[in-house]
């Protein structure tokens, strides 16, 4: 899934991650976009570059609706 992200930035989603073999979501909001990485905040102060060619799906957090 390597397609633009900026409708994502600002947004609480679940990142679905390739690691290999496994499969892993990643809870967060997305920050910023460059040319091969998106930028995600999990936690509180965490940022975190990963690599789009590993993401595999994006998807609205909607645990994070529930507690808005």
């Amino acid at each position: 899934m390597d397609a633009g992200y900026n409708a994502w930035l600002g947004h609480a989603v679940v990142l679905q991650v390739a690691l290999g073999d496994i499969k892993v979501p990643l809870r967060g909001k997305l920050l910023k976009e460059g040319g091969e990485t998106i930028r995600m905040r999990i936690g509180e102060g965490w940022d975190v570059d990963i690599y789009k060619t590993m993401i595999v799906a994006v998807e609205e957090d909607g645990m994070a609706l529930s507690r808005a």
